[in-house]
Order: C-alpha cells, then sequence, then structure tokens
C-alpha cells in the first residue's frame, strides 16, 4: 500500500484547516490555539503547529495532507512538515490587502521544496473579493516565470479542495492522478 504526503500553507485564514478538513476521509487532527497577536483581528484561532488529514484512495493508497501554521514564527515547522513530501498546495486568501505579497512570500519560503516537487495554488474568499482575478494571479506569476495551476476555490468545498490535490498529482505524474479521481 503506498502513501503519499501532501503540504497545505498559506497565509492566516487563507484556508488551510477548513480545506483538509473537507477532504479528509478521517477525523482531522488540528492544532488551533487562541490567536494572541494581531492574528486575532482577523480569527479567534489559529493553527500553531499543524493540521493532518487523510484522504483515502482506491486500492488502499493514502494520502496524508499537512497543514502549516500560515504565521512566520512558526516557520520552523515548515521544514519539519515538508520532509518527505511530494507537493504543496498554497492557499491564498483573496481579500487580504496585498495577496500578490503573500504569494510572492510563500513561493519564496518553499522554493527549495518547490524546486524538488511541484506546486499548485487555490485562491479563497473570491466571492468576497472579486479583485484580484485568476488572470492577474497568472500575470504576477509569469512575471516570475513561473506557471503553476491555479483555481478559484472554497475551502469549505470537498469538491474545489479535491481539484487542487488533483493538479497537484497530475503535474506529478499524470497516471498517479487518474488513479486518483476514482477515489476523491
Amino acid at each position: 500500500m503506498s502513501s503519499y504526503k501532501i503540504i497545505f500553507s498559506g497565509p492566516v485564514g487563507a484556508g488551510k484547516t477548513t480545506a483538509i478538513t473537507s477532504i479528509s476521509d478521517e477525523p482531522p487532527v488540528t492544532t488551533d490555539e487562541s490567536a494572541s497577536d494581531m492574528t486575532k483581528q482577523c480569527k479567534s484561532a489559529t493553527t500553531v503547529a499543524l493540521d493532518y488529514g487523510v484522504m483515502l484512495l482506491d486500492g488502499g493508497e493514502r494520502i496524508h495532507l499537512y497543514g502549516t501554521p500560515g504565521q512566520e514564527r512558526f516557520d520552523f515547522m515548515w521544514d519539519i512538515l515538508t520532509t518527505g513530501g511530494i507537493g504543496l498546495v498554497l492557499l491564498l486568501d483573496n481579500t487580504r490587502a496585498d495577496p500578490f505579497q503573500d504569494m510572492r512570500f510563500f513561493l519564496d519560503a518553499f522554493k527549495n521544496f518547490i524546486d524538488e516537487t511541484k506546486v499548485v495554488i487555490g485562491v479563497t474568499q473570491m466571492d468576497l473579493s472579486a479583485n484580484p482575478s485568476i488572470g492577474d494571479y497568472h500575470s504576477q506569476l509569469q512575471e516570475h516565470d513561473l506557471n503553476p495551476p491555479i483555481f478559484e476555490v472554497d475551502a469549505r468545498e470537498k469538491s474545489d479542495v479535491s481539484l487542487l490535490v488533483q493538479s497537484l498529482l497530475y503535474s506529478l505524474d499524470p497516471g498517479l492522478a487518474e488513479e486518483s479521481c476514482a477515489a476523491v
């Protein structure tokens, strides 16, 4: 039985915990604690170590889903969690002051991991703020010679999160994604 490890990252409030919860086939493990810094202006609790969930695929294969804390002060967890990972799902909150800055920051922070694996980007909260558009994100990525798959997603919707995971798997190995499509 094979197992894979996918990392979810992005800024505070982008939907990492929600995404893992929506797609996990087992009750997720979270490490949310009361926010004690500027984060409490956005939400009452925040991930301080990791989120963890599991997707079960046909044939008994498992995809382990690890969510990183979004705050830079917990960045030591990022290296720990990416060890053994096959790819990164980067979630960005379109309502933040500068989502392009967030995108650049996280792509740079995870550059070595992305260079060894792949990345897919999901933009959340587009129902609350339609600008910037997905096309604007593509333009920003092209300016940095990057062309990862990027989608508008609702982290609460299993089908949206599944699209991100399937896209990541397909970019890694088209055969792997086809095997998992029936299961997700």
